[in-house]
Parts: C-alpha cells; structure tokens; sequence
C-alpha cells in the first residue's frame, strides 16, 4: 500500500525537475514553463489560446498568466482570430530566436536528468505519467458524463 500523499510527493517531485531546468534554462533568460509555452506555440501556432490550454492541460486563467511575459517581452504575438471574439497565439521571430538559444540549455538539461536518474528510470516514469494522465483524463469524462444526469 503506498505511504503519504501521492499530491505531496508528485509536487516535490515537480519542484526539484522544475529548478533543475530552470537553472539550465535561466542563462537563456527564460524559466522552463517559458520555453514549454514557447515551443508549444511554435509548433501549433497560430493556436488558440483555448486549444493551447486544453494541450498543456493547463486553465485558461495559468495560460493567460503565463502568455503575458511572453507577449510583453514580444516572443509571442496575439492576432485577431477566425471571428471578433476569438484570438490565435504565434511565435514571432525574436520568439523563435529565444527559444533556438534555450533550446541547447534545454537538451542538455534533459541529458543531465537522463544521466542522474537513468534512461530506463526517465523512460518508465515517463510511462507510468501518460498512463496516469491517460486514466485521469478516463475518469473526468466519466465524472463530467455523470453530473449531466
């Protein structure tokens, strides 16, 4: 039977691989969440930001948070979207600069991490997150269908 908190030991595990790319990332002048957001955007903008914060499984009030600093420092750019009220996020250029040089911080990061822990170790817990991931989001489908009734 497992001991303690699994919410307690999965944030304190989120906190020390957090810092640990943050520390690598932070001679790129971006926080690891920063450079997620921004190769997120890269890769599916122009995105909305309902659809970025649906991928990220992140609320539309974290995204929004996190997207200001990036606007504000012009890494990402808000556009009008398909009708008035919607919006689309892109990458513009000096975005895509930024994350090219986070980038090489970020890769050696992942290395060091796949070095300290092990491959196999870095590739089962990778395994047992999209498993879980995969049964939570089973049992939210399950418990939103049932509040309809």
């Amino acid at each position: 039977m497992p001991q303690g908190c699994t919410n307690l030991k999965l944030r304190q595990l989120a906190r020390r691989v957090t810092q640990h790319y943050d520390q690598a990332l932070a001679g790129a002048g971006l926080k690891v969440t920063q450079y997620s957001l921004l190769s997120h955007v890269l890769h599916k903008g122009p995105v909305q930001p309902a659809a970025l914060a649906a991928a990220m499984t992140l609320s539309a009030s974290t995204l929004s948070r996190n997207v200001q600093p990036l606007v504000a420092a012009g890494w990402i750019e808000v556009l009008p979207g398909h009708d008035a009220r919607s919006r689309s996020l892109v990458v513009t250029p000096a975005g895509r600069a930024k994350r090219a040089q986070a980038q090489r911080r970020w890769r050696q990061a992942q290395e060091a991490l796949n070095r300290r822990l092990g491959v196999a170790t870095v590739a089962a817990l990778h395994a047992l997150i999209d498993d879980a991931m995969t049964r939570l989001a089973d049992d939210e489908a399950i418990e939103d269908e049932g509040a309809d009734t």
